[in-house]
């Protein structure tokens, strides 16, 4: 049983921290998978959340990943976090709408 709890570790850390971080820790969730490579840990979160998951230019991503290599490496394994980005989930952002825009106004202005 101890074995079963030490494999499973990381993935716990994982959905322990980010549950906190969230406004929907309910819909948090994360799959394990294990390879040659080694652990790979896909997080799932409402895609509202996405943005407190990252942070600001990634730093609260690469926080996480960085915890999660120490616990990884506690274990004896080497530990991979995927964050799942639902598709399209950029293009609808307020950044690429305003690049759009703005794009559009210099093409409005060429003679």
């Amino acid at each position: 049983m101890e074995e079963k709890k030490s494999e499973t570790r990381d993935q716990e850390f994982v959905e322990y921290v980010v549950k906190d971080l969230v406004d929907r820790p309910e819909d948090v969730s994360s799959e394990r998978t294990v390879d040659e490579m080694g652990v790979l840990i896909t997080l799932k979160v409402n895609p509202a959340d996405l943005g407190q998951v990252i942070g600001r230019q990634g730093q609260t991503a690469k926080a996480i990943r960085t915890l999660l290599r120490v616990v990884g490496a506690k274990n004896h394994a080497r530990v991979n976090l995927k964050i799942y980005e639902p598709e399209g989930f950029r293009k609808g952002s307020p950044r690429d709408s305003r690049e759009e825009a703005d794009t559009s106004a210099v093409d409005d202005l060429k003679i």
